[in-house]
């Protein structure tokens, strides 16, 4: 399976799982990111330090550390 820091922007997917602190899994929970929700890659920083999503219709930044924790699964393969 893939990790969400590791999808080119376009990309669409869902999540499977995320191995996460249970704090930070609160704090995806509250932008409606959890098991099943279909996301799409909207764009990566220069650096590639960090990507924004979009989930449900919210624009969502994450570090890439925190995308390492996503695990997903490519709804269209680019």
């Amino acid at each position: 399976m893939k990790t969400l820091d590791t999808l080119p922007v376009g990309a669409v997917a869902v999540i499977v799982s995320i191995a996460a602190s249970e704090e930070l899994k609160q704090r995806f929970f509250s932008f409606g990111m959890r098991r099943g929700s279909q996301l799409c890659v909207k764009a990566l920083s220069a650096n590639k330090a960090t990507l924004e999503i979009e989930v449900g219709g919210t624009l969502i930044a994450l570090r890439r550390e925190e995308a390492n924790t996503i695990e997903v699964s490519l709804v269209c393969p680019l």
